[in-house]
């Protein structure tokens, strides 16, 4: 089982719904992605000022498995977990339906960090999340 190492909520609005009422599959990227900021915030660093210095973590792959659907007002609760492979962060989420913790997205990340344009290793990056990669075993 996972070891989650971050959560947060959010609520489903209802532009965010298709016409069969249901979370447009498309939103799960926005839900990802908002958790990883929200998570890259805890450690301390910021996507905005790392930009500024040449530094840009960017997603370089993502696998996605739809499993249950969320509707419109439902709350979801976004987890995650993370590891380092060479010079990618592979990100674990899942997002999960909060009134019967039912999993409804899962999806695999994998960030690279580009410095001043080249493919490399951010010691910064390294730094904030070293805590949290051993937090897996």
């Amino acid at each position: 089982m996972e070891k989650y190492i971050y959560e947060t909520k959010m609520e489903v609005r209802d532009y965010e719904c298709d016409i069969e009422g249901i979370v447009n599959n498309a939103n799960y990227l926005h839900y990802f992605e908002h958790t990883r900021h929200r998570f890259l915030k805890t450690t301390g660093l910021s996507f905005s000022e790392m930009h500024s210095r040449g530094i840009d973590a960017v997603v370089a792959r993502m696998n996605l498995q739809y499993k249950t659907p969320l509707q419109c007002d439902d709350i979801l609760v976004s987890r995650l977990w993370i590891e380092k492979q060479g010079v990618r962060y592979i990100f674990h989420q899942d997002i999960f339906r909060e009134k019967d913790e039912k999993l409804c997205c899962r999806a695999t990340v994998e960030l690279v960090c580009l410095i001043n344009g080249k493919l490399g290793n951010s010691d910064e990056y390294d730094r904030a999340f070293a805590p949290y990669f051993a937090k897996k075993d």
